[in-house]
Order: structure tokens, then sequence, then C-alpha cells
């Protein structure tokens, strides 16, 4: 494909300002499209295809005009990835926006969603989510610039064989075992369910390709090992702040990003007389009462002059 750009003059206006047009050939067609880009006749270099001169001005107009090249490579190269035959108008569709739906990027979702997400962070989203969707925002775009050698991949062509891929990708590259990767599959299906509600597509591919989910068996602490934790003491402060965080947990049940958020107002007497947690779960954001033990109010009695628990 060549891409090229005219000034239309006999378009311009008594003030000598006349629109840009973009013009690409691809397979002996031709297609010519306005820009919405104009520029003052006497500074535009029909040779470079550029404003001349080293204003401000010029230099923002130049590189709108850069940005609607790349854009028609972008899309010229996606379309090569992803259609076994496509021609000149399919690309003149894509510039002007038609069927956008069909060909809105899997990345342009996720961060549609990732914007949705921080706006509602410690309301309906903890940081922590955030950060995972993120991080798996970074892995799909990864695959698909090493796979297809474009920086996104259209919702619309996401099948069976791209998930698969994907799945292979994950556990290729990063070595991440089954139920590490169903994590990262759990995240992407939620990308597609959103491209549904948004009406991007009509089904996700995840219907058909399924993530098994190894069992796991998680062995508990037994009251022996934790006394052991407890009383261990190491020589760096950072390690004794990180243990006795870990047993507050123990004791308490409380997640780090629960306990991270404890101030004195979670304090409460119960009915019984005694010192209880109140607090709002971050992840459910459900209420939850919890009667402090002792030696979880050893540790949080130690944490007074910490700022997050006071």
């Amino acid at each position: 494909m060549f891409v090229s750009f005219i000034l239309r003059k006999n378009r311009g206006n008594k003030e000598g300002i006349a629109p840009v047009y973009v013009r690409f050939t691809m397979n002996d067609s031709r297609v010519q499209l306005s820009t919405e880009i104009s520029v003052d006749t006497s500074k535009w270099d029909p040779k470079q295809q550029k404003c001349i001169g080293k204003s401000r001005e010029g230099q923002v107009l130049n590189n709108k005009i850069l940005k609607v090249k790349a854009d028609l490579y972008d899309i010229y190269n996606q379309l090569s990835a992803v259609e076994e035959d496509f021609d000149i108008s399919d690309i003149k569709s894509r510039m002007l926006k038609v069927n956008e739906g069909k060909y809105i990027g899997v990345i342009s979702v996720f961060d549609y969603y990732l914007n949705s997400m921080k706006a509602k962070l410690h309301k309906s989203f903890s940081i922590e989510t955030y950060k995972h969707y993120k991080s798996s925002k970074g892995s799909v775009e990864e695959f698909i610039k090493s796979q297809y050698k474009i920086k996104d991949y259209p919702v619309g062509k996401v099948d069976y064989n791209f998930l698969d891929k994907f799945d292979r990708y994950l556990k290729s590259k990063y070595k991440v075992h089954q139920n590490t990767a169903w994590n990262y599959h759990k995240h992407l299906r939620r990308i597609l369910n959103l491209a549904i509600s948004l009406e991007y597509i009509e089904k996700n591919p995840y219907g058909k390709y399924k993530v098994p989910q190894n069992p796991t068996n998680r062995e508990f602490l037994t009251l022996d090992e934790l006394r052991r934790i407890e009383d261990k003491l190491f020589t760096l402060e950072r390690l004794n702040l990180v243990k006795n965080i870990f047993v507050f947990a123990c004791y308490t049940g409380l997640s780090y990003s629960d306990s991270s958020k404890l101030y004195q107002r979670h304090l409460a007497i119960g009915k019984d007389g005694n010192e209880w947690l109140v607090i709002d779960r971050t992840k459910t954001n459900n209420r939850c009462r919890i009667p402090l033990l002792p030696k979880a109010k050893e540790i949080l009695v130690s944490f007074r002059d910490y700022p997050s628990i006071s």
C-alpha cells in the first residue's frame, strides 16, 4: 500500500486555508479521503507533503498528518494479520469507522474496562483487582505483538484458535501453571463479556474454549507451626513487620488489603462486652464482625504508631 497527502487548493477559503486529503493506493485501486486537517496554502510543501517552517502550529499539523499515515498502516497490518482476503474498500471502511464494532481491538476494550475500574476504586473495585487486570492486559498485549505483529487485535476476530494460542503463549513464555493460566483467561473472558455488552460481538468464544482448573490441596498451619512463626525474630525490622501482619491475618481471617485499611473506628464493643473488629470487606463489600483475640489485639496495639492502623 502506498500513502500520500495532497492539498486541495480548489477547496480553500478566501484566507488561503485549504484541506489536506490522504490518498492511498493498493492493487491498482485508489481512495482519497479528507483528513479533516486544514493548512495555510503558503506553508504547504507538496514534495515533502507537510507544513514548512518551525512554528508550533505547523508542528501540530504535521504530527496530525503523521498520525493519519500511522493509522492507515496500522489498519493495513491488522487486516493483513486477520483477513484472508481484503481490499482497499475494507481499509476505507475502517478509516471512516464503518462497522467499528467489528474492528474494535481487544486492548481497547481492556482499556475501557480499566478506566471504568479506576473511576470506581475503593468503591466497587480494589486496587489489587485493578492491578491484576492491568497485568493481564499487558500479557495479552505482548501476545498480540509477538504472534500477530500488530498493536491490537479485532475483538470480533477472537476465536478458539486465538485463545488456544494465548494459552500456549502463557505456558511457554511465562512458564505459568494451569491455575495461573486460568486466572489470565478469567480476565480475558470478562473483557469479552464486556465486548458483548457494548455490542461489539454477539458471542463469547470462551463458550467453546474451556480452560480447566486443577484441584488444589491447601494445607493448614498447625498450632505448633503458628507458635514457631510468632516466636521467630528477624534481624530486619521489615521482616518482623511482615511476620506480624501474617500472624494478625491468622487470628482474624482478614486479607492484607483489609488489614491495611484498619482504623480506630473499626474497633467496637460487642454485646458480650468484648472488643470486636467491624469492617466492610474490600472484595465483597460485606460487613464482617470479628472477635478481637488476645494475640491479634497485642499486634494491633503494636501498630498504633503506624498511620494506617490507628
